[in-house]
Formats: C-alpha cells, sequence, structure tokens
C-alpha cells in the first residue's frame, strides 16, 4: 500500500479541518494543503507550543529602527513612532511580552537576501526591531515610514505601507500586519481584503509629531482574544 493510501485510510475521527483557499493570487492555492488536516495525538501536542521562560536580553536602541545602532548615521526616509498597548479579550494589560517589528524601506525594499525587488537599499536601515511591553502592556517603536511595493509585477499587484509585528509571550508566536489608512493599494491587496470586518483594527491614521526628528506618529493597539481580536497570521 502506497503511503498516501495509507494516509487515506487512518480513521475519519483523527482527520482535522480542511482549510478553504483564500480570495487571493495563486500563492494562496500553492500554500494550501488540499487534503484535511491530521489531528496531533494529544499526548505530542505539548511539545509543538513553544515555550520560553526567560525572554532575551535587549540591546539600548533596538526598538529605534531609524539607527542601525546608537550614533550611527539616520536612515532615509520620514520618521514614524508607533505606539501601543497589548492586552487580551477582558482588557488587561500583557506584560513581559517580546514584540519584533519589521518592514521595508522609503523605497518599499526589505533588508533580505530574498527579497526581489530592484529598488534601493539603504545601508543604514535594517529594517528590524525588537522591544519588550512594559507592566502596563506598552510598547513603542521608531521607524521609518514603509513605502508600498511592486509584489507581483506579471500582474501589475502592489502591496500597501504596512509594518509587521511579531509577539512572543510564554506560549506561541503571533504574527500581525499593520496598514495605513488612505493608502490606494489596499482595496487590491489580498492580505488586508482577507481580514473582512476586522480591517478597521489593522488600519491606523498618523498625525503630526511634537517630537524633534520625527515627523509622524501613530497608535496600534492589540487584542489577543476574545471576540474583537486583532487577527494574526495562521500559515
Amino acid at each position: 500500500m502506497s503511503e498516501a493510501a495509507d494516509e487515506r485510510s487512518r480513521p475519519a475521527a483523527q482527520r482535522g479541518r480542511q482549510l478553504e483557499v483564500g480570495e487571493t493570487d495563486i500563492t494562496s492555492s500553492l500554500r494550501t494543503p488540499k487534503e484535511r488536516l491530521w489531528r496531533i495525538p494529544e499526548a505530542a501536542r505539548a511539545s509543538f507550543a513553544p515555550f520560553i521562560e526567560r525572554l532575551p536580553a535587549l540591546r539600548i536602541g533596538e526598538n529605534d529602527l531609524t539607527r542601525i545602532a546608537p550614533g550611527r548615521p539616520m536612515a532615509a526616509g520620514d520618521v514614524i513612532e508607533v505606539r501601543g498597548t497589548v492586552r487580551d479579550c477582558l482588557g488587561r494589560p500583557l506584560r513581559n511580552l517580546l514584540i519584533e517589528m519589521w518592514g521595508a524601506n522609503k523605497w518599499g525594499r526589505y533588508t533580505h537576501a530574498d527579497d526581489p525587488a530592484r529598488e534601493p537599499l539603504d545601508d543604514n536601515f535594517l529594517g528590524f526591531g525588537r522591544t519588550v511591553t512594559d507592566d502596563d502592556g506598552r510598547y513603542f517603536f521608531r521607524t521609518i515610514y514603509p513605502a508600498p511595493y511592486l509584489a507581483r509585477p506579471d500582474i501589475d499587484r502592489w502591496r500597501p505601507s504596512h509594518l509587521h509585528f511579531s509577539l512572543v509571550g510564554g506560549s506561541s508566536r503571533l504574527v500581525t500586519q499593520m496598514y495605513f489608512a488612505g493608502d490606494k493599494h489596499l482595496a487590491k491587496d489580498p492580505c488586508f481584503q482577507l481580514l473582512g470586518e476586522a480591517q478597521e483594527r489593522h488600519l491606523i491614521t498618523v498625525a503630526p509629531s511634537e517630537r524633534e526628528g520625527v515627523d509622524t506618529k501613530a497608535t496600534f493597539d492589540i487584542v489577543v482574544g476574545g471576540r474583537s481580536p486583532t487577527m494574526f497570521d495562521q500559515s
């Protein structure tokens, strides 16, 4: 019996849900399993939940993405400060969470070897930073306002300006994206459209900043769990 036939012969009770293909381009159908998922045995589930007993120590300035390190030259582009809180569904602050944020530079390119974009790199911008929420669940980042970029040249599909957030606490890693209200590319962006009724919870509106050296500011509050949570990437 082939391996595939052997898998299909397993009891139906061991089978999980069938993932739906999102209303997006071909990449969704290529990444989505075509068969029902298999349930992880109860005895093995604990090993699939990453657990961090001690968060890594942070260096000064890791939440300031506008410089590679304190004292180094600033990256090109408009500086934006993003502040917010992380809370559970009951409004309680989630403290001591490791938050990572990353984004493209002012030209819409990531500092990553796999980014196929032809836009310029910025020697003074890595595009990645970290911080830890305080006792009130608050966090703060300073970065460069990210530009939109052409994600699919073959169909002229652009990704709107956005920033990625990763949250790590005592269990699984959660990843989400923050978008900018008024971006003309939002209407045709599959990732944003798949948020459905949760779109508004992922949009921020920028305002002029009173801080010296900062152009704009924004607030992005994150809710974990409940009926109106921030939507996290499940892929």
